[in-house]
């Protein structure tokens, strides 16, 4: 038999993708909350959101399977 390789945790994945996600939300609240002064909530999601998913797949989570992977 051929020993299993071990599966990453669940948890420890949230966690990091939350220590990356969180600091770039709130950053791109700060830096978006100034120039859409006025427009309602839901349209500054719509700039808003792309951004953090486009930054999640093409950057945090290869970042974190790749480079990061000892930690999970």
């Amino acid at each position: 038999m051929s020993a299993q390789a071990s599966q990453p945790s669940r948890i420890r994945f949230a966690m990091l993708v939350f220590a990356f996600v969180y600091p770039l939300v709130t950053l791109g609240l700060m830096v978006l909350m100034p120039l859409t002064q006025g427009w309602p909530v839901p349209a500054r999601t719509l700039i808003l959101v792309p951004i953090i998913v486009g930054a999640m797949i093409w950057g945090i989570i290869p970042l974190i399977h790749t480079r990061l992977r000892h930690l999970l």
